[in-house]
């Protein structure tokens, strides 16, 4: 395969502005240019999250923490491989990748993270697990581009509604995730608690 990029530094972006991919320029402040920041960044965060769960460093105190965790990096891989097609979609105004096809895999995901968990009845902080604490990150980054790209759909530019249904859609998968993380690790959920003294993991919230 002949490389699809030859040449990354350009100095055509010392102007501050930047091309998009039907050839067009915009200025690096432009909805646009932020919603593509925040989708890559995005995906540099699922980047870290597979890393961890490889190294097997779900678990602050054990180093074979996230052997479960491991397990699920295909799902993570094509999550990742969804966020590019996104950014292909950002990049070139009118491009549509994005389809029911890619919403149906966070879907079944979601479907079946959810069967392997006890139902959620109180506010749970972001922790436990390092392998939940980085899903955590990544769902809080996931918000953000959503965010970003409502923002830019409501400024009247072309964005496929489905976008922003995806990016929705995946930081619910990435908040199940992360307790899947924290059972599959032995962590238990850090609730949330209205008492100042500092909670301790599984400890109910407070009246």
């Amino acid at each position: 395969m002949a490389n699809r990029i030859s040449k990354v530094t350009t100095r055509t972006g010392d102007d501050g502005t930047t091309g998009l991919g039907d050839g067009s320029r915009i200025h690096k402040s432009h909805l646009r240019v932020q919603a593509l920041g925040d989708v890559d960044e995005l995906n540099s965060q699922l980047g870290v999250l597979r890393s961890v769960c490889k190294a097997g460093d779900g678990s602050p105190s054990q180093t074979t923490g996230a052997v479960g965790a491991s397990g699920h990096d295909g799902l993570l891989a094509r999550i990742q491989n969804g966020l590019f097609d996104l950014g292909g979609e950002l990049c070139i105004p009118t491009y549509r990748a994005i389809t029911d096809a890619h919403l149906l895999v966070l879907d079944n995901a979601i479907s079946d993270a959810n069967t392997s968990l006890p139902p959620l009845k109180e506010f749970i902080l972001p922790g436990g697990s390092l392998a939940a604490a980085h899903c955590h990150v990544a769902r809080t980054v996931a918000r953000r581009a959503e965010r970003s790209v409502a923002a830019l759909m409501a400024a009247g530019d072309d964005v496929s509604p489905l976008a922003l249904h995806y990016l929705n859609r995946l930081s619910d998968l990435l908040f199940i995730l992360a307790r899947v993380f924290n059972r599959e690790c032995g962590q238990p959920d850090v609730f949330w608690s209205r008492d100042p003294v500092p909670n301790t993991p599984n400890t109910p919230l407070t009246p």
